[in-house]
């Protein structure tokens, strides 16, 4: 894990916090995500406040869901990155795979999983994949 840390004054001369992580692709990678996600929330909790205690908990479990996706179904490294925007979070996950997510039926008495992309897609403003010959990019938006 290779994490960076950027700062940007675009926004209104508010101070924007930026982090980007990279990680080989191991199951223990999907926890050390959702730290470097804390340790950015935790960083731009100090300029500004979420406006409901419950995006804290949202983003850190989209980031954990697109971690363990990649884990699961992208073998290999991936990268995590995260910006503040305007009125939320941005958060982008690459991954070595081409194949764009699908939602899964869900079927919690038998286990099996299925719910993430839907949680995702139930959590976020916006979801929108950009495949290209490395893999594809994931991108996110949640409201901060």
């Amino acid at each position: 894990m290779a994490p960076e840390s950027r700062r940007d004054r675009t926004l209104a001369g508010e101070e924007i916090t930026n982090r980007i992580a990279s990680f080989p692709g191991e199951l223990h990678d999907v926890t050390d995500a959702r730290l470097v996600a804390e340790g950015f929330l935790f960083d731009l909790a100090r300029a500004s406040a979420p406006s409901a205690p419950e995006h804290w908990d949202d983003i850190l479990l989209v980031v954990t869901e697109l971690a363990a996706n990649a884990v699961q179904y992208a073998p290999g490294p991936f990268e995590l990155r995260m910006r503040r925007t305007f009125d939320g979070v941005h958060v982008v996950m690459h991954d070595t795979s081409t194949t764009e997510p699908a939602p899964r039926p869900f079927h919690p008495h038998s286990g099996g999983g299925g719910i993430g992309w839907h949680l995702i897609h139930t959590l976020c403003d916006q979801v929108s994949v950009v495949t290209h010959e490395r893999g594809k990019d994931i991108h996110v938006f949640l409201p901060w």
